[in-house]
């Protein structure tokens, strides 16, 4: 019998989707098991029967049911992807990144124009919001329109600085002023002032592994050494691995993503949170916590910030508008806390200030109640065009390719055949018109070879579907190639 006690409240399409999902992974419908009927689960759920129907074919998509002429939809029996294997211990040194050169050429190849976007992590796009920012200018414009086009003020628009400390307040119930924000171009920048706060060239940062590319090139950049702390694929780094590398090496500062990392896309345990925040405060080491994905956790629980468990002003957050609403726009922020006189500092002798008019625009937006339900939108699209990906990979992809199960964001990370050179797979894409992040770059050593980071933040369309078709056919030929 088929269980509709999830706890979900009013069904809609998603959580139809969810409803048949959770019982075929309970194994309350099995294989071979007929579905309801459109009618019949219309009237359990109580929604449309349209609507049951769009649930239907888009669980027929993620190839989690079959339909058969004349007789409904069933259970079908569907090789599902296994998890990444855990990362295991990286060991050695701190080091310098190993892939200046690889990163630039990714770069070049990914920015092409008219490439089927795998490897750009843009999660924004999936549901792009471009009207209603448009809007949302207009009415700026309208009210201020010579003051929008002068400088900002070092440290952000106020109204920015405002609506950002409220929406923390609104969804995490906690207490940040205005005046400890610092408005950044994106959340790149966040990053590098935050790091230049705490360290200096030479200096040892621990990151996550894999990690965010873009970090590595930073730390590279700035003169400073990076070393990876084991981080598990369900639960993000792990806290005694954390311990262990801060009491053997010199480590100046920590830059993690608790929550929603890139690219495993996966949340800290809020009591791994806790004992990070205790271990950090004991060694007296830095902790920046990359939280661009925040706002994109699937389920919408959004867990707070190590920031906000613990009044240690040696805790930075970095957020940004580039992943949940408007990467064009380059805005992000920091929560600099009793550190913000020094970011201010810095912030004026790298850039002096960020774009008046998108901050203005993203206050009304903010304000008008617009980036909210943007938002409310935008994680089930995302969460959707997630399980599009992992079911056409394990149809398509080698039996042995792993992947990983994130929690939001906007990218899945594969663990391809050991034989697969994820950097000449990256070649023979862009050859065929379709851009994709090899794994390499998500550590400075350079490790991951045979892992690779795709890109599921645009609007799903068959462009899509046949690339990774493409790719999965590439990565046979050349498993089989090797073999």
């Amino acid at each position: 019998m088929l269980h509709t006690d999830t706890g979900h409240g009013a069904f809609k399409y998603r959580q139809v989707i969810d409803l048949i999902a959770e019982n075929i992974d309970s194994g309350t419908l099995r294989p071979g098991d007929r579905l309801p009927s459109l009618r019949k689960m219309s009237e359990r759920v109580g929604v449309s029967v349209p609507t049951v129907r769009q649930a239907y074919v888009e669980l027929e998509r993620l190839r989690r049911v079959e339909a058969r002429p004349k007789s409904g939809y069933y259970v079908r029996h569907v090789k599902r992807n296994d998890l990444v294997d855990p990362t295991g211990n990286p060991g050695g040194p701190p080091v310098s990144c190993a892939c200046r050169t690889l990163m630039e050429r990714v770069y070049d190849g990914i920015n092409q124009p008219d490439l089927v976007p795998l490897g750009i992590a843009n999660p924004s796009m999936a549901r792009p919001v471009a009207k209603g920012l448009h809007r949302a200018m207009k009415r700026v414009m309208a009210r201020a329109e010579q003051r929008s086009l002068g400088y900002a003020s070092t440290v952000g628009e106020p109204l920015l600085r405002r609506q950002i400390a409220y929406r923390y307040l609104d969804t995490l119930g906690v207490n940040v002023e205005p005046d400890e924000i610092c408005i950044t171009n994106g959340g790149q920048e966040a990053l590098m002032l935050a790091l230049s706060s705490v360290a200096t060239a030479g200096d040892v940062i621990a990151v996550e592994t894999p990690a965010y590319h873009g970090v590595l090139e930073l730390i590279d950049s700035l003169g400073m050494l990076a070393i990876e702390v084991k981080t598990c694929p369900e639960e993000g780094v792990e806290v005694s691995a954390v311990e262990a590398t801060l009491e053997k090496h010199p480590v100046k500062a920590c830059v993690f993503s608790t929550t929603i990392g890139n690219p495993l896309g996966v949340t800290m345990p809020d009591e791994d949170r806790r004992r990070l925040v205790d271990l950090i405060e004991r060694h007296d080491v830095a902790l920046i916590e990359d939280d661009v994905y925040g706002e994109l956790r699937f389920d919408g629980q959004r867990p707070m910030p190590a920031q906000f468990l613990d009044s240690n002003a040696h805790i930075l957050t970095c957020g940004s508008f580039s992943k949940s609403a408007a990467p064009g726009y380059r805005i992000g922020w920091i929560v600099a806390g009793e550190s913000v006189d020094t970011i201010a500092r810095l912030k004026r002798a790298f850039s002096c200030s960020s774009g008046f008019l998108q901050q203005l625009t993203l206050a009304e937006f903010m304000a008008s109640g617009d980036y909210e339900r943007h938002l409310k939108a935008l994680r089930p699209e995302l969460r959707c065009n997630a399980d599009r990906m992992s079911a056409l990979v394990a149809q398509h992809f080698p039996a042995e390719t792993r992947t990983s199960k994130p929690d939001g964001g906007g990218v899945l990370w594969l663990e391809l055949p050991d034989s697969v050179d994820a950097e000449l797979l990256f070649d023979s894409a862009i050859d065929a018109g379709i851009s994709t992040l090899p794994g390499k770059l998500s550590s400075p050593r350079g490790a991951y070879p045979n892992f690779l980071r795709l890109s599921f933040g645009h609007p799903w369309c068959e462009a899509t579907e046949d690339a990774l078709k493409w790719l999965g056919a590439e990565v046979y030929r050349m498993a089989s190639a090797s073999s």
